[in-house]
């Protein structure tokens, strides 16, 4: 790839023989193998934006399998940044064919530009069979477009949680390591077991990021009422913030000024357990000798997972290469891609259990990891959204609000129930803010 001007410009050759992979790819597998044809297609040029996806990760990831499927495209990779924004590519008429799109950000992001497109006649046109995705990730990315419409399809990865633990400590402590299916109540004990003060030196028994440890919840419980103005449910809230609270009451075991700090915690290297996100961004120093077992589970609760979901490949109303455009998302999408993104430690979006549980193998790190802990339960629901047009506030504005007075709550400045309606005033003083900045 060359750049310039901020953008990625990726040319594949112009073949004169015949080259396939380029038209159809319905199988029910996602495989995009196709009869040669007699003639090469006429090259085009296919633009891609995203926003968080490095030019190196695209290209470790997808690069090799568009050149090969289409040699006859020239693809335009952009990463937002500045002055290239999606705002910037609209206002400019320089709309991309593909968009990585996220629930988070989808109305704003992508639908308020009016680009939006519903890929469900591609979808029946090719006969591609959807029901070889996850099941909670095709239905969040529907209820969050709020029309029916299928903008898009779940690409790697999403972010499953898990537990983590140090070895050498439990190994310096004689305490035998965690196991898959704990219980919150178990991980409490093993934690206060942990939690010491040995040569000096003081050993956390537990952390974690609060803020998606409770955003991510097994309940499903979001944050702003769906249907409301302020926090939803106040009581399953006080129930999350009283199970993690106790972690943090145990003596010693005192968090850190804020969620930032303490999500890296773990890494210092005197932390005994941590629970957090599966996720190839989080870097563990590599003299922590760290493993992994399953997200703990309360003990009436469901055997779920809970988990961030992914981000989908989309598809622009204003694309003149809309056919192609979805040849290109069955290629990135297909099992051959996802075993590949699998094997790296990404986590598949497919209801493939085949390809999950290569996840890591063929990763220097997580090969020698207990990658399994991942699968060991399925994916809890995602939470309840508001209806498409009506005023919300910010994913980041709400997330914020729970990790930081959590933090506050952890720290004795204040009480569960004073903390909780602080954050519903708060939520209801923002919407507000939402509604006159609409007007």
């Amino acid at each position: 790839m060359k750049v310039k001007a901020g953008l990625v410009a990726l040319t594949f050759s112009v073949l004169v023989t015949a080259c396939g992979g380029g038209q159809g790819g319905g199988s029910a597998s996602g495989s995009t193998d196709t009869k040669k044809e007699e003639k090469p297609k006429d090259p085009y040029t296919m633009v891609i934006f995203t926003a968080g996806v490095s030019e190196k990760e695209f290209n470790d990831r997808f690069s090799e399998t568009l050149k090969t499927k289409f040699p006859h495209v020239t693809i335009e990779y952009i990463m937002s940044g500045k002055g290239q924004t999606i705002a910037d590519l609209v206002a400019a008429n320089k709309i991309p064919d593909i968009i990585r799109t996220d629930v988070p950000t989808l109305q704003t992001g992508y639908m308020d530009y009016k680009i939006h497109y519903d890929m469900s006649e591609l979808v029946k046109k090719y006969k591609y069979d959807t029901n070889r995705f996850t099941k909670v990730f095709l239905d969040e990315i529907i209820d969050a477009g709020g029309t029916g419409a299928l903008y898009g399809l779940p690409v790697p990865p999403y972010f499953p949680q898990a537990t983590y633990y140090n070895k050498d400590l439990f190994d310096k402590f004689g305490v035998a390591y965690p196991k898959n299916g704990m219980t919150w109540d178990e991980l409490y004990e093993l934690a206060k077991k942990m939690t010491r003060t040995d040569g000096g030196t003081v050993y956390r028994g537990f952390s974690a990021n609060p803020t998606n440890t409770l955003r991510d919840n097994v309940l499903s419980l979001p944050i702003l009422d769906p249907k409301g103005t302020g926090l939803a449910d106040s009581a399953k809230w006080s129930t999350l913030y009283q199970n993690l609270l106790r972690f943090y009451q145990i003596p010693n075991n005192t968090i850190e000024a804020n969620p930032s700090l303490e999500d890296k915690a773990f890494n210092k290297g005197n932390v005994g357990l941590m629970t957090n996100q599966h996720n190839i961004y989080l870097v563990i120093p590599p003299e922590v000798n760290w493993d992994l077992v399953s997200y703990p589970k309360f003990k009436d609760g469901p055997d779920l997972m809970p988990q961030r979901g992914p981000a989908y490949w989309s598809i622009t109303n204003t694309s003149k290469h809309k056919d192609e455009a979805f040849e290109m998302i069955m290629a990135m999408l297909s099992d051959e891609s996802q075993l590949a993104d699998s094997k790296r430690g990404i986590p598949t979006t497919l209801n493939n259990p085949e390809i999950a549980k290569v996840l890591g193998q063929s990763d220097p790190i997580y090969s020698k990891k207990n990658m399994n802990a991942i699968n060991y339960y399925k994916p809890a629901n995602y939470t309840p959204k508001r209806k498409m047009g009506e005023v919300t506030v910010p994913g980041a504005t709400q997330q914020g609000l729970i990790g930081n007075t959590f933090v506050e709550v952890a720290q004795g400045k204040k009480d569960i129930n004073t903390a909780l309606r602080e954050i519903d005033e708060k939520l209801k003083a923002a919407l507000e803010e939402e509604k006159a900045k609409a007007k």
